[in-house]
């Protein structure tokens, strides 16, 4: 009954691209039909060659688009993105994944895409060597940074006969990832949700500067994690290369006082602050005003402290208000985690420690343990940011609803 209950009513956009596990699309939408999905297909050319679409439509019980226009009519690809609740791409083929990374429209399926105001979900299905091929990964990066939401591929025999991961998930998990994601949809509905993420550069010079090696891509992907469940997201960001995503308030700063000041003007009217950013504890006295040449003499900096920010926003937050920090530590990790705890005021602590790997700076993944105000403690195995994100976002949750 959970599923019928989730999906009843929903609108779902499948699209099928061309893949040998374009068979499983009709298991998948007579279960999505059966669950109360309202569902129509558009497919890639090359999908129509894997799976006719007289059958889909059948099952369907609506008709199947794959050309952009027939019969001297239009496929009105604008007014399919904006009826679906949900866009769905099983299966997602490299070829089609690549465009959607590059962002090219050449069928209905890419026009679609491209122009959708729904969320976009897809479930990967190609053979081992090419899912674990560098540039597929890299596509597979870039579309989640755009806000699209991935089906993990399972592993099991390919079409090739070899015996790996790549496998398209199997209907009914794609249904069952489907029910989960619309019983959360609206977790956040309404609330104004405050991340900082990435570095702060600190000026020595107008050429040079201290930092860290933060890439934000852990508040980022909080930011969409938090968008995806309603929220009206402003995300606070220093420098970094990593993709934004669509959406979400955007405020760009560069140094531990621009942070200051934006988190400060934010924080006013916020319910939830998520402070992840990797903030300099020290920012130099005197930045010269002109570039320090190069001499045979040592130069000296003087350094000087910078406000704490989650420290600051402790000591003002009102009643209601969820403060979430973060703690990234290189030794005694637990006694240092509570110790900011309790003195920032912070109702949680999120901590990850650089002793472990695959977490930290830089990664994709992350490891972390989370710590509350009221003593409780939850340990997560590695995974990947996005995943973590829903991890922190569901603790948040959990708290505005206890």
């Amino acid at each position: 009954m959970r599923g019928i209950f989730m999906l009843k009513g929903k609108k779902i956009l499948l699209g099928i691209t061309g893949s040998i596990a374009a068979y499983k699309s009709a298991l998948l939408i007579r279960g999505l039909i059966k669950a109360g999905a309202e569902v129509k297909v558009v497919m890639t050319p090359a999908g129509t060659q894997f799976v006719a679409p007289l059958t889909l439509s059948t099952l369907s019980k609506n008709e199947v688009l794959h050309h952009l226009s027939e019969n001297d009519s239009w496929s009105n690809h604008v007014m399919l993105g904006r009826w679906a609740d949900i866009m769905l791409i099983a299966p997602l083929s490299c070829n089609t994944l690549a465009k959607m990374s590059a962002g090219l429209c050449d069928n209905l399926l890419m026009a679609v895409y491209l122009s959708s105001t729904c969320e976009v979900v897809v479930a990967p299905a190609m053979d081992e060597d090419m899912w674990k091929h560098p540039s597929m990964q890299a596509n597979l990066e870039k579309i989640t940074s755009y806000g699209n939401h991935i089906i993990p591929v399972e592993n099991g025999e390919l079409a090739s006969g070899l015996i790996g991961p790549g496998r398209m998930a199997e209907p009914e998990n794609i249904i069952r990832w489907l029910e989960h994601h619309f019983s959360h949809v609206h977790d956040l509905k309404d609330k104004k949700v405050m991340i900082t993420a990435g570095p702060t550069y600190e000026a020595i010079d107008p050429v040079r500067f201290i930092g860290n090696h933060s890439s934000g891509k852990m508040g980022i992907a909080i930011a969409q994690e938090c968008k995806s469940r309603g929220a009206d997201v402003t995300l606070i960001c220093g420098p970094t290369s990593a993709a934004m995503p669509q959406g979400i308030k955007l405020v760009k700063v560069k140094s531990a006082a621009d942070m200051l000041a934006a988190s400060l003007a934010s924080f006013k009217e916020a319910d939830i602050a998520v402070m992840s950013a990797a903030v300099a504890d020290y920012t130099i006295a005197d930045p010269a005003e002109q570039k320090i040449k190069k001499s045979d003499s040592t130069v000296q900096l003087t350094l000087t402290r910078t406000e704490d920010i989650l420290k600051t926003l402790g000591a003002i937050k009102k009643q209601g208000q969820l403060l979430v920090g973060f703690a990234l530590e290189t030794e005694h990790e637990k006694e240092n985690a509570l110790k900011k705890l309790a003195s920032k005021n912070a109702d949680m602590i999120v901590l990850n420690s650089l002793n472990d790997a695959g977490a930290g700076f830089g990664t994709d993944t992350n490891k972390i343990s989370i710590f509350d105000k009221e003593g409780r403690e939850f340990f997560f195995e590695l995974k990947s940011k996005k995943e973590v994100a829903a991890d922190i976002v569901n603790h948040i949750v959990n708290r505005l609803h206890a």
